[in-house]
């Protein structure tokens, strides 16, 4: 029998004997847990319950998986609020429609989203942008000011697979980003898949991020061994100038990996000191590699260090106070935890057991704090406040609360199904609130109305608030969530109206007597001015073979009164926000008259808001 096969043969067999267990235990009388049953679930209602009118505590932004959107919560009271387009078209709300998020997509019309991350400062969410990833190799920047993604940034050359993204820096100085596929570099590059140890080449990079506006422009690229790269976190206070990726495939192995892959003890965390990384491209170190400055670690010594972790890891945390990085192999019943000081002190004494492709390999023993046996499928861990933290179990199906520094395992929660990712409230910043936190499960064996076989995943929240933790509220979400950040509903400030004064796009107009038609050639521009309850103009002539620019200014200044424009047979429809414009451009390739209207409900005389396109 192989050692993978002896590691599974030992969960199931932990697994089945504790299901076991749980079977054989005495049971309650069935009217004291009837009893029990209608007192918490009394307390889950009054806990989750947000009366009419009533806003809730937090937000929480989940990503959407290969539907490429972000999806947006209120906590406790798990209330879809609203949906972000970001990687994909949303006819809801026109994007992907309109010439600017049409621009911004390019080529692609899908992108599998994970990890949304919320800007900080001094490593506190600070309300101002969302960061999201998605594996063709981009990262986007929403505004949480309208809530309206802004920028996608990409597709980052020499990156394949961008998983281990989109975390950022203590003060946002950098969105993290990393290949979870080695590939010969530069993309594009072809090599024998024997060769893979050899030629293939993994990459971590940074994007640096403009203090100010938010933009996203290229920072750094370091030159990796062909591990296959996963999630990451950045240091907070005494390792601000860290960044920690965990990876696998360390035996860079190829074929079927869930045995060829599993083969060592341990992977690795990546530890890379960015200031270091940042000083080196300052002074004109690196290679010019498909466009871009990459930094070769056998070159440019003291930028990266590797951490021996459990098997098969599947993330890394930084403890709020910035002391403890947290990893867990999935493969292992426990979580370590390494000292951040041990981990400088082995630098500086060069306590090594070895490298890989130059890259020094740690001392296991020497950067160690603990080993947290904390059940079965460590994944992810989020922070609450009083030094403790969350630990998600995939196998045991469970959370796992045990305190930092004792390391004592105090109490698990079970979960409904397979949990991944979880999100506590501010968990991931130097002051977790130590309120909620939200199980996000891969799947939900039934705690809800029959949809077919193609089923919701689950997201679970567990109040945190006492020394036992407590399931709440189940809700469902569209397949497929990984990753979620929540944010104290305060900190965000977002916008309701477009102030007249900002629009400074220059077909705006304000007055219906400045709507119309005019013609360069065979390109026609055509104002529209939206209010209720008239699309001005009320038709719009044109030529076969035309390029069309249509702009429609919302001229409104009420909150809640977004227009619409929808032009049937052209297959166009976009939204339009109060105090916003939108423009839109195709071809008058089809000849005849065709309707056009508003396909946002907004007065009583909404019907009557229409016109035609008439194409001769």
């Amino acid at each position: 029998m192989s050692r993978r096969s002896l590691v599974w043969a030992g969960v199931l067999g932990i697994a089945l004997a504790a299901g076991a267990a749980s079977r054989c235990a005495p049971r309650e009388p069935k009217s004291k847990q009837a009893a029990a049953g209608r007192s918490d679930s009394a307390i889950a209602a009054q806990k989750t319950y947000v009366a009419p009118g009533d806003l809730d505590e937090y937000y929480m932004f989940s990503s959407g998986g290969h539907s490429g959107q972000v999806y947006v919560y209120g906590v406790p009271s798990m209330r879809h609020l609203s949906t972000i387009p970001v990687f994909t078209p949303y006819p809801a709300t026109g994007y992907g429609f309109d010439d600017e998020s049409r621009k911004m997509l390019g080529e692609f019309t899908w992108g599998d989203v994970h990890h949304p991350a919320l800007s900080e400062t001094s490593g506190d969410y600070d309300g101002r942008w969302l960061f999201v990833n998605e594996m063709n190799g981009r990262v986007a920047r929403i505004d949480l000011r309208d809530f309206k993604t802004k920028q996608i940034f990409g597709p980052v050359p020499n990156v394949s697979g961008n998983h281990a993204s989109a975390f950022v820096t203590w003060n946002s100085e950098y969105s993290m980003m990393a290949s979870r596929f080695s590939i010969p570099i530069p993309k594009g590059t072809v090599a024998p898949i024997e060769q893979y140890a050899t030629d293939y080449k993994g990459v971590v990079a940074a994007i640096r991020i403009d203090p100010k506006s938010g933009e996203l422009t290229y920072g750094w690229e370091i030159l990796m061994p062909p591990f296959d790269y996963d999630l990451g976190d950045a240091g907070k206070g005494p390792s601000a100038d860290w960044m920690f990726w965990t990876s696998y495939n360390t035996e860079r192995a190829i074929g079927k990996l869930e045995v060829t892959a599993s083969q060592r003890d341990r992977d690795y965390i990546v530890a890379i000191n960015w200031k270091a990384a940042e000083k080196a491209i300052a002074e004109g170190k690196g290679d010019l590699i498909g466009g871009v400055k990459v930094l070769d670690p056998q070159k440019v010594q003291g930028l990266v260090y590797l951490m021996p972790c459990g098997k098969s890891p599947h993330g890394v945390d930084v403890s709020p106070n910035g002391k403890w990085i947290v990893g867990s192999g999935k493969l292992q019943g426990v979580t370590t935890v390494f000292n951040f000081e041990k981990m400088l002190t082995a630098i500086r004494n060069k306590d090594f057991t070895g490298d890989e492709d130059g890259i020094p390999v740690l001392k296991y023993e020497s950067i160690k704090d603990a080993e947290v046996t904390v059940g079965l499928g460590p994944l992810h861990t989020q922070f609450g406040p009083d030094d403790y933290a969350y630990t998600s179990l995939f196998v045991d199906s469970a959370i796992a609360k045990w305190k930092l520094g004792t390391w004592e395992v105090v109490d698990k929660v079970p979960m409904s199904y397979s949990i991944g990712h979880l999100s506590a409230a501010e968990g991931d910043t130097v002051s977790p609130d130590g309120k909620y936190l939200v199980g996000l499960n891969k799947l939900s064996h039934g705690r809800h109305l029959s949809v077919g076989p193609s089923q919701p995943e689950s997201s679970q929240l567990v109040d945190i608030t006492e020394e036992k933790m407590k399931l709440l509220y189940d809700a469902f979400t569209e397949p497929e969530p990984h990753y979620a950040q929540i944010i104290k509903a305060d900190k965000v400030k977002p916008i309701e109206v477009y102030p007249k004064e900002e629009n400074k796009h220059p077909l705006a107009i304000w007055d219906v007597n400045d709507a119309g038609v005019t013609r360069q050639g065979k390109k026609v521009t055509a104002r529209v001015v939206a209010v209720r309850s008239t699309l001005s103009p009320t038709h719009i002539e044109v030529d076969e073979g035309d390029e069309v620019t249509v702009a429609v200014t919302n001229i409104e200044q009420t909150t809640d009164e977004l227009h619409g424009l929808g032009l049937l047979d052209y297959n166009i429809n976009v939204v339009v926000d109060p105090g916003e414009t939108k423009t839109f451009t195709f071809v008058a390739r089809k000849k005849g008259v065709f309707p056009y209207y508003c396909t946002n409900f907004c007065s009583a005389l909404h019907q009557e808001m229409q016109g035609y396109l008439i194409v001769k």
